[in-house]
């Protein structure tokens, strides 16, 4: 694995400078009692739309979700193995495209990007507000979420055995997504061989992170309590990525973060987007350095990308999902 690589701005610098080491203790990663706990049932293919002789669009009724799931795949049209990227969406997680597709289809050249390249790209459709994450109970907002289990457990062998996936895995995602990822690596780390967190809030042992993941579930309309309980629930601990870091060794690790200030994607942008892009990209920025932190106490080799500017904005995502492709085909083995 490479050593760690770090594009820092100045005000990143100041701030890294002035932190303290502070220990933190590997929770016992458990799910408490649960009112929908899965059932034992496989995941089954309802329906297959083959969109493109490289993107298929496969509907899963997934026991453990309790509800069709709609997942597109980008895919080489030869056959032959070849590993699988999982790629979350951010907060809206599909509601922006009436739930027809993920919003990387959407919003990016990601369809083009991949084209040329031998692996599975699996995009689920939907999830807004879940954070891609097994919820302690049903919200009456945002329905039944259990995505660890079905991104985990369910979906991996429909993947691999319609689409000869080898059996090598990484995640990735943006902003929610990029929480999303870090989670599922850092406690399936047996599944994942690398992660990039793209504008992420990768900390939640904080009150102001842990508020700022639970008013992203408010934004939505959901009961945040329904997700990993209370602030003081230890699920909280058990789904903190700062605290479950030591499972990234050995792992390829890519992040990347803006830091609020107007860059060259942003001037076309009305005003109103404008602000609420640039106080979440500093939101991000700010956990960023947290985790890039831990990283280094822990001595876990990373790439992790400073932008000299960027609001939390797709055009941003876009690019920085290019500058971290060398560190996930590195996890993929291409």
């Amino acid at each position: 694995m490479l050593g760690k690589t770090i594009r820092i701005c100045a005000a990143a610098l100041l701030v890294t400078a002035g932190g303290t080491a502070v220990a933190y203790a590997d929770p016992v990663v458990t799910d408490p009692l649960v009112n929908i706990a899965p059932a034992p049932a496989s995941a089954v293919v309802e329906r297959v739309e083959h969109l493109t002789d490289t993107r298929t669009a496969l509907f899963v009724h997934s026991p453990a979700m309790r509800r069709v799931v709609q997942v597109q795949v980008l895919h080489p049209a030869s056959e032959g193995p070849r590993p699988t990227l999982y790629l979350l969406d951010g907060v809206e997680a599909g509601s922006e495209s009436e739930y027809r597709e993920s919003a990387w289809t959407a919003e990016t050249d990601i369809v083009d990007f991949v084209s040329d390249k031998n692996v599975n790209v699996v995009l689920p459709v939907g999830g807004t507000g879940s954070y891609y994450t097994d919820w302690q109970r049903p919200d009456p907002v945002l329905g039944v979420n259990r995505w660890e289990t079905f991104l985990t457990e369910e979906l991996p062998p429909i993947i691999d055995g319609r689409f000869h996936g080898n059996g090598t895995n990484a995640v990735a995602g943006l902003s929610m997504g990029a929480t999303g990822a870090m989670l599922l690596i850092t406690r399936n780390p047996e599944l994942y061989e690398g992660v990039a967190a793209l504008s992420g809030c990768l900390d939640t042992s904080q009150a102001s992170t842990r508020n700022s993941v639970r008013g992203t579930v408010v934004y939505k309309g959901g009961n945040p309590d329904n997700m990993w309980g209370p602030p003081e629930d230890p699920d909280w601990a058990a789904h903190d990525p700062l605290r479950l870091a030591e499972r990234l060794r050995g792992k390829d690790v890519f992040v990347s973060t803006g830091n609020g200030l107007l860059g060259p994607h942003d001037f076309a942008s009305g005003q109103d987007q404008l602000s609420a892009g640039m106080a979440l990209e500093m939101g991000a920025f700010t956990c960023t350095l947290t985790f890039d932190r831990r990283l280094r106490e822990l001595n876990i080799p990373a790439t992790v990308v400073y932008r000299p500017w960027g609001t939390h904005t797709w055009p941003y995502w876009q690019d920085d999902i290019k500058t971290a492709w060398p560190t996930l085909a590195r996890s993929l083995g291409l």
